[in-house]
């Protein structure tokens, strides 16, 4: 049985089917049903045409501007495209791309986005879309039969629905393509602006989001160079490291006094007055005692207290100072980018009695106290409620191994613990750091006079 002749247009042939509520058949070339979709080289359309369901349609594919389908049939969708997305309207998109290559539609397919609108289209609840090319623009047009267009269109399918029956769809297609071109070759129209294209392309501008990377985030529409800024601190910078050209200061400010100035008496008693204080317990079972805590805050490295006291008696110091000093090394960097090394100086104490000989205002120095947890030790301070002291006056350290458990008593007291491993000595660093990190993240918020 021979295929009856094509409509003139494939795809209002298909709409019309499908309005029609007419079965959609797909078939061989001799008209025959086919098992599949994908062993079908034709689709009989209801009533209808039966037309190659490789026949390009009037419906664009995004992003093409091609008028024609004859004349550039890669940038149109085909008949089997357009009756896959209506038939898996309903399937989610996942399903709907999976079915179509399944059915041999590899390549060409409509687009997940785009099937709603087709489906609709063709079914007929919405009367047009911008991706479909106006009848009468190309081979697709449906010019009255008497034209010698039409004839020779007609003419054209006629060819190719005989040839193409048993081979191969690709050398079929090939043949139909050479032979439309050269029938619509002589009656290409000029390009006319579709309107509609240019409304729709308008609005997608209007609403367009350009992508951004690091890029184009860091540099703003108008460009601003501190280039200037950069020389004026160069030049600064250059002078303060040059004796030549520092300012000297103005006549109308009043200098030190030279006596008071040059005073050795004076200046050691304001420099140790600047030296802040730490208190530590003086419980035998505190971790930190006076024979260790020189060693573990200078040195940053832990001691038994037992083993230290029995070092210092070997040494012929049986019994500590009641005031040690600690020095440390704080490193810094200047405006040149030069690192500064400066050792700086802590009184460290375990009682009030050796507290008052830096005089009245001792306590106005003290910027840490270490604590064991006992509420004894803070009874002769200058605040013996711990809740005062630590959450007003001084910065409270909890001094503890690290396998004790929790101390409820210091639950609400405000201090930071301070955990000590009994058996890993490569620790002892970390910890330390973390101390003098801590007190001075303290110190320069609630006593600056005192950060060294």
């Amino acid at each position: 049985m021979s295929a009856p002749a094509p409509a003139a247009d494939a795809l209002d042939a298909l709409r019309d089917a499908v309005r029609a509520d007419a079965a959609v058949v797909p078939t061989d070339a001799s008209g025959a049903p086919a098992p599949s979709l994908r062993d079908a080289t034709h689709l009989r359309l209801g009533a209808g045409p039966v037309l190659p369901k490789s026949t390009p349609t009037r419906l664009r594919k995004a992003g093409s501007s091609a008028r024609d389908p004859a004349a550039a049939p890669g940038d149109f969708f085909s008949l089997e495209a357009v009756y896959v997305a209506w038939a898996l309207r309903d399937a989610s998109g996942a399903d709907y791309m999976r079915q179509a290559r399944e059915g041999g539609l590899l390549v060409g397919f409509v687009g997940v986005t785009e099937r709603k609108g087709v489906a609709e289209w063709v079914e007929g609840t919405v009367p047009t879309l911008a991706q479909i090319v106006p009848a009468g623009t190309g081979a697709c047009s449906t010019t009255p039969p008497s034209s010698p267009t039409a004839s020779a269109y007609f003419h054209t399918l006629s060819r190719y629905s005989k040839a193409s029956a048993g081979k191969p769809l690709s050398s079929s297609r090939g043949a139909f393509q050479s032979s439309d071109s050269l029938a619509t070759s002589a009656t290409k129209r000029p390009y006319v602006l579709d309107t509609a294209d240019a409304d729709i392309v308008k609005r997608i501008r209007k609403t367009e989001i350009e992508l951004r990377d690091h890029n184009t985030v860091l540099r703003g529409v108008k460009i601003t160079n501190f280039g200037n800024v950069k020389d004026l601190y160069t030049s600064k910078l250059r002078n303060l490291k040059d004796p030549k050209k520092q300012c000297s200061l103005p006549s109308a400010v009043p200098t030190a006094n030279p006596v008071t100035s040059t005073d050795p008496k004076l200046l050691a008693k304001k420099q140790r007055s600047m030296h802040p204080i730490i208190i530590i317990s003086s419980s035998p079972t505190s971790l930190i005692t006076m024979h260790n805590v020189k060693h573990f805050l200078q040195d940053a490295a832990f001691e038994p207290s037992a083993d230290a006291r029995a070092r210092a008696a070997a040494e012929g110091n049986a019994r500590p100072e009641d005031v040690i000093p600690i020095y440390r090394t704080r490193t810094t960097i200047d405006s040149s980018g030069r690192e500064i090394h400066a050792q700086t100086r802590y009184m460290v104490v375990d009682s009030v009695d050796a507290l008052n000989k830096f005089g009245a205002d001792a306590w106005d120095r003290v910027v840490c106290v270490l604590t064991t947890g006992q509420a004894w030790q803070f009874r002769p301070y200058k605040w013996p409620e711990p809740r005062s002291l630590f959450h007003h006056a001084v910065k409270g350290m909890y001094v503890s191994w690290s396998n004790d458990p929790p101390n409820p008593k210091i639950k609400d007291w405000n201090v930071t613990e301070l955990k000590i491993d009994p058996h890993r000595r490569h620790v002892d660093k970390s910890t330390v750091a973390h101390f003098w990190k801590t007190l001075d993240d303290w110190t320069v918020l609630n006593k600056p006079g005192l950060m060294p």
